[in-house]
């Protein structure tokens, strides 16, 4: 059991050592000048008696109730002196250990970003990334034995704080863990580029740092630290801190055998070659994943990685603040914190235009389809919502495949390990499928995923209207089609509402909402409630072709195309927007999504836009052909067009270089993305910035495609004014 005292003031603290304090951070107080708005976090410290062992516990608290705890000027020597009070204390043998801990879900969220985005002067960059080591090296210098107990969410600074503990528990609840600076376009300065390689292995150390943050910016589970050695040991969060005391107590008695842990030394000849194999393996990563001209931070941490190999703690601080400082005024981390403050922070989470009313319940939703995205719909709407979902399709042969391909999801989920297998069954059991339309009497929620053909659509909302309650909501899947088209069968169009999900539904975060001209507004406030309570973001956008993400999408793929039909080298085409860093080249994009699929747009938009976006004959012909992608690969993997296909277009002689073609696509976006606004398609810039990075994987560290145009200078070349979402600060530039 525990008792315990309230020593927050640290009475027993000598004059002597309030001095030292003073000293040790006096040259950094005015840094808070520079971070005015920082929502500081405070220490508050109470001794435990666990054991016959005397642990003083400092917590983390945001000064801000409700608001998780961050690091900036201000919180770190709030943290360092509270640390220096207590080995002061543990020196003088009043306490036997020093812990600390994070309150409700969360240990730390990491740095302030806001803070570090207001700086403007680079000796304050570089002194912040200063503060950092001399507040966490009071801890890991000191003699007394130290404990991080990670109660919750611990990313960046914040996880970096749990490292200079020489011992770690973890609330094995904790779904984000991690180091993701390098996706942010920063490393992690504060210590964590030398400690975690030495704790947890040069190769989980460049997963967490480097793989991880560039693929999807994916953390650890509280169970993934435990396993790859990052935490000693876990608990479950019923009893985590009396746990993580009482697992204190028994490292301090010599007891507790995860304690005897070895740092990993990379002097050593055997550890020095895999770090020589895995830095090797980083870099071609790197170089596939990035385009290091507009995004520094990865290649600068594996510079500083492999340097710190021969380097003490000490040393390696010193490159590490010169690199962390040097990094935070670039372009790619100042766009990358607009993407995260402006639109993941502000703009998804108030979302423009939605209405002031009551939404609806949701407590049965309908699919009509059971084809593969129907299948997805179904799924995404029984795991998160927990209601039952009834999907139908023309006969019980589609109708089963549909949930074939649920079961085969779930299993496939349990398998590895990502979900329960009590779970996979309650969410099977919640989905049901048939031929019988009568199912969607009493659903509150009816969606079509069923072919993208007008008549095909109009046809279904014209049998489901008769079916469903009068106060049912009737939903469109389309990615291209006109609301207002599909509302003029209805008896009641108001009760439409455009509802467009992005493929993969599990992973795509996206879903853009479209208002018909008659969707009443309790519609469209049930459809962002749902949207919100499906985990996804959700953008207000107009019923125009397309709307916003494929709009744009097939315009850039359109351009690109257009440009191998009149001539241009294949290799050359689908390379010439590399520099933009985009998830897959336009002719991958095309296979991925389909030919067929992405030419239907393209007719789409074509029909209603032809002198700004041009159809390709050539990619028709490839379709009729049966024809499913535009490149072939040989056996070394290498991408070529058969001589075969080839023989099937008709192309031109012209000649265009990659430059031509990037500064064609981007003016054209300019333009485009132009008319959007004025046309209102959606509120502002920002939305369509928003619905660009989490729709169609345009890269965070660009800043948004707006800003991204403006630093170009397409916006001002094709428009002869910027859109004005965010601006570089000077000292960037």
């Amino acid at each position: 059991m525990t008792d315990s005292v309230n020593p927050t003031e640290n009475p027993a603290a000598s004059n002597d050592s309030a001095s030292a304090t003073a000293d040790r951070f006096a040259r950094f107080d005015d840094l808070r000048s520079a971070a005015p708005n920082e929502i500081v976090t405070h220490v508050e410290v109470e001794d435990h008696e666990v054991g016959g062992h005397t642990i003083a516990l400092m917590t983390m608290v945001a000064e801000k109730e409700g608001h998780p705890a961050t690091l900036g000027p201000a919180g770190l020597a709030k943290i360092g002196r509270a640390a220096e009070a207590q080995v002061k204390r543990a020196e003088a043998g009043e306490i036997d250990a020093i812990a600390i801990t994070g309150t409700g879900r969360t240990f730390a969220a990491g740095a302030d970003l806001s803070t570090i985005r207001t700086l403007s002067d680079p000796d304050d960059g570089r002194r912040l990334a200063e503060l950092g080591h001399v507040a966490y090296d009071v801890i890991a210098d000191a003699d007394a034995p130290s404990f991080a107990f990670i109660n919750g969410q611990s990313l960046g600074g914040g996880f970096e704080t749990a490292l200079a503990f020489k011992y770690r528990t973890v609330n094995t609840a904790t779904r984000a863990l991690g180091l993701p600076e390098a996706g942010l376009g920063l490393i992690p300065g504060w210590g964590g580029v030398y400690r975690f390689p030495r704790i947890v292995g040069i190769e989980n150390g460049l997963k967490v740092m480097l793989e991880n943050p560039l693929k999807g910016n994916r953390f650890l589970t509280g169970n993934e630290l435990v396993e790859m050695g990052g935490a000693h040991v876990g608990f479950g969060p019923e009893n985590f801190l009396q746990d993580s005391l009482d697992w204190a107590a028994s490292v301090l008695d010599g007891t507790a055998p995860e304690a005897q842990r070895e740092l990993e030394d990379p002097s050593d000849p055997e550890v020095s070659a895999r770090w020589d194999a895995a830095l090797k393996y980083a870099r071609g990563l790197v170089e596939k994943a990035t385009h290091a001209e507009t995004r520094p931070a990865p290649t600068a941490l594996l510079d500083a990685l492999d340097a710190n190999r021969s380097m003490t703690q000490k040393q390696s601080a010193e490159l590490e603040v010169d690199t962390l400082a040097r990094l935070m005024f670039t372009p790619a981390f100042q766009n990358t914190i607009y993407s995260f403050l402006e639109l993941f922070q502000a703009r998804a989470k108030r979302p423009a235009g939605v209405p002031a009313v009551e939404p609806q319940k949701i407590s049965k939703v309908g699919v009509v389809g059971a084809g593969l995205m129907a299948a997805q719909l179904a799924l995404v709407f029984a795991q998160k919502l927990q209601v039952p979902v009834v999907m139908t399709d023309m006969d019980e042969q589609r109708a089963q495949a549909g949930l074939d391909h649920v079961a085969g999801y779930l299993a496939k989920n349990v398998e590895r390990g990502r979900m329960k297998e009590e779970d996979a069954r309650a969410i099977q059991q919640l989905i049901t499928a048939g031929t019988d339309k009568g199912v969607y009497a009493d659903a509150d929620f009816v969606i079509e995923a069923v072919f993208e053909e007008i008549g095909v659509k109009q046809q279904v909302f014209r049998e489901v209207e008769k079916i469903v309650r009068p106060d049912a909501i009737l939903a469109t899947n389309t990615s291209s089609l006109s609301v207002k088209e599909m509302a003029e069968v209805l008896e009641h169009p108001e009760r439409l509402v455009g509802f467009h999900f992005f493929n993969p539904v599990a992973q795509m975060p996206l879903i853009e909402i479209v208002r018909g001209p008659e969707t009443s507004d309790q519609v469209l406030a049930t459809a962002f409630a749902a949207a919100k309570g499906l985990g996804k973001t959700a953008v207000l956008v107009k019923d125009a072709p397309a709307f916003v993400v494929n709009r744009l999408l097939l315009l850039l793929l359109g351009l690109v195309m257009d440009a191998f039909d009149q001539g241009m080298d294949p290799h050359e085409a689908d390379s010439a927007l590399d520099p933009l860093g985009l998830p897959m080249s336009p002719f991958d994009l095309l296979a991925m999504v389909g030919l067929p699929v992405a030419q239907h747009v393209a007719e789409t938009l074509n029909t209603s836009f032809p002198e700004r976006f041009p159809l390709s004959k050539n990619l028709q012909t490839l379709i009729d052909n049966k024809i499913t992608s535009i490149w072939s690969k040989d056996e070394k993997g290498r991408k070529f067009i058969p001589e075969e296909h080839l023989a099937l277009l008709e192309r031109g002689d012209a000649s265009i270089t990659k430059d031509q073609l990037l500064t064609t696509v981007l003016d054209a976006l300019a333009t485009e993305i132009r008319i959007m606004l004025d046309e209102g398609v959606v509120a502002g810039p920002q939305d369509i910035d928003l619905c660009m990075i989490l729709g169609a994987g345009w890269p965070q560290h660009l800043g948004g495609i707006t800003p991204f145009l403006d630093q170009s200078g397409a916006s001002t070349r094709a428009n002869g004014e910027a859109f004005g979402a965010w601006s570089l600060p000077a000292s960037t530039k």
